[in-house]
């Protein structure tokens, strides 16, 4: 299982960007797999703390059906627009993909699931400095980090 803490480990300073851009927003959107295999968008919220990237579910949520029946998602950060003319500024977007481990009922708060994560690849899209190419910087557990610049 590859936790959040074994990302920091690894690229230090790519997961500090990468947490910076979902703790900008406190909104997420997470994609499930429905049960005839077609995708389900939904709005999260998620924490990174103790090494873990975690979220929760209501009890009668649909995502939580479909992470119960196959723990396959993808997390994707608040996504905001460039202020044109400005486009350096922008900070890009993050994704986090993997497995969703069920870790019991929430004890806290309302009636529903915490989820642990189990991170299969984590991704930084964003402009370099001159705001003149496209930037995407993903990090496997076998591949480690990598970048590929596109116009």
């Amino acid at each position: 299982m590859t936790t959040w803490r074994d990302v920091q480990a690894a690229e230090p300073e790519f997961a500090d960007r990468v947490q910076a851009l979902f703790d900008a927003h406190t909104h997420k959107t997470i994609a499930t797999l429905r049960a005839d295999g077609s995708p389900r968008i939904s709005g999260i919220e998620a924490t990174f703390a103790d090494g873990e990237l975690t979220f929760g579910s209501m009890s009668h949520a649909r995502k939580r059906a479909d992470l119960l029946r196959d723990p396959r998602f993808a997390l994707h950060s608040a996504t905001v627009d460039p202020v044109e003319g400005a486009e350096a500024d922008w900070p890009g977007e993050a994704k986090i993909a993997g497995r969703a481990i069920h870790s019991g009922p929430i004890t806290d708060g309302p009636d529903g699931d915490l989820f642990r994560t189990d991170i299969t690849e984590v991704a930084l899209t964003h402009l370099n400095h001159a705001a003149t190419l496209l930037v995407i910087e993903w990090w496997t557990p076998a591949g480690g980090l990598r970048t590929a610049e596109r116009e």
